[in-house]
């Protein structure tokens, strides 16, 4: 995985030679980063357990699993680990010297660096990353849960050890003094090794063969939303880097028992339509094919309704009767998505055009033919 992430996103942005201004600005957000990490980590596991609380189901092998892998992760970053291995269990009682968080030796670098203290700065856009973030981290789906957890330790080597040598290079220090970026990557037996074959072995567990191209192109996802974060951070444009870069937007029915998640831009384009149906239910659409949308929980409380032409499949939550997504009459093979439904921490900006459904017909032919070429044309 490693191999194949730099083939497809190149050299870090990171290792790129960087002024001691843009590394000002970069340590308190990447301190941020550092610092919610391991509580997002944590968190994400919250979710997973409620689902089966509120469906009174046992915990699947799959949220053990990753549930194990996250427990550590997070003991580690939050310097546990790393007591127990020099004083053994007797240093367990000093687990509370939270200087020794791995955000909090990051601090004390950077303050060295620097000639000052930082504060983390949790940015529009660093929030933005650890919204989507997070959502990748606690979906329901396992590939995708797997995907992230591993697309994210990998990234985490790879940004640190480049990070690790401009910062060496922009301040003229040596390398070992900075001691949150030795304990990561340096020395003979690096920490940082430990979490990649621990979160790599999950793919193992969790990705059947029958799977693997769809593991690959959430891993690819994944990792772009770290690198494209990165190189927001120093404000260029990378490989990583398009007009149509994809991110997962979660979503669900008003009652929970429908949760999905769909791949889509952070700035939305979408569509209100005043047909009779849509005009009645609120629905604003968001246009996919149809391999962007993933149901992670629910399908079998959906049920369909269909009226005049019966070529629209209208799917509701038979539980609260909510329509998060139907098979859309424009596009029966994609999805409309009621973008009313999804979380909004992750979107950005939503561009509204308006379509004329009760003259549906007309309006549909006075529009490409693809559906999906007119939802581009909406942000002109």
């Amino acid at each position: 995985m490693t191999e194949r992430a730099k083939a497809v996103f190149g050299p870090h942005p990171f290792a790129a030679q960087m002024s001691e201004d843009q590394v000002a600005s970069l340590l308190p957000e990447y301190l941020a980063m550092s610092q919610a990490f391991p509580y997002l980590q944590a968190g994400s596991q919250r979710e997973l357990i409620f689902d089966a609380m509120n469906h009174n189901r046992d915990i699947a092998r799959d949220i053990e699993l990753t549930s194990v892998v996250a427990n550590f992760i997070c003991w580690d970053e939050t310097g546990g680990h790393g007591r127990i291995l020099q004083g053994g269990k007797s240093a367990l009682p000093d687990i509370l010297l939270t200087e020794r968080f791995h955000s909090n030796v990051l601090r004390k670098d950077a303050s060295h660096l620097l000639g000052r203290a930082i504060a983390p700065n949790y940015s529009f856009r660093t929030r933005k990353y650890l919204h989507s973030l997070y959502a990748g981290l606690s979906s329901n789906d396992s590939l995708v849960r797997c995907a992230y957890m591993v697309a994210f330790e990998l990234h985490a080597a790879d940004m640190i050890q480049s990070l690790w040598t401009s910062l060496a290079s922009t301040f003229r220090v040596r390398p070992d003094d900075l001691e949150y970026f030795s304990d990561h990557v340096g020395g003979e037996d690096p920490a940082e090794k430990y979490h990649g074959e621990m979160t790599g072995r999950l793919i193992g567990e969790l990705v059947q063969p029958n799977r693997s191209d769809r593991f690959l192109d959430e891993f690819d996802q994944a990792y772009r939303l770290n690198v494209q974060w990165c190189c927001d951070l120093l404000g260029i444009v990378s490989r990583a880097e398009d007009d149509h870069l994809e991110i997962p937007h979660h979503g669900g029915c008003h009652c929970g028992s429908v949760k999905f998640h769909v791949s889509a831009p952070r700035e939305l384009s979408a569509v209100r339509c005043n047909c009779s149906i849509c005009q009645m239910s609120g629905f604003v659409h968001l246009l996919v094919t149809g391999d962007k949308l993933h149901i992670e929980c629910g399908e079998e409380c959906l049920t369909t309704y269909q009226f005049n032409k019966n070529i629209a499949r209208h799917t509701f939550c038979r539980v609260c009767g909510v329509k998060p997504f139907y098979r859309p009459r424009s596009n029966p093979s994609g999805f409309s998505i009621n973008i009313r439904c999804l979380d909004g921490k992750t979107i950005e900006r939503i561009r509204i055009t308006e379509f004329d459904g009760e003259r549906w017909e007309r309006a549909f032919a006075s529009m490409h033919q693809d559906p999906q070429s007119c939802v581009e044309d909406s942000k002109e």
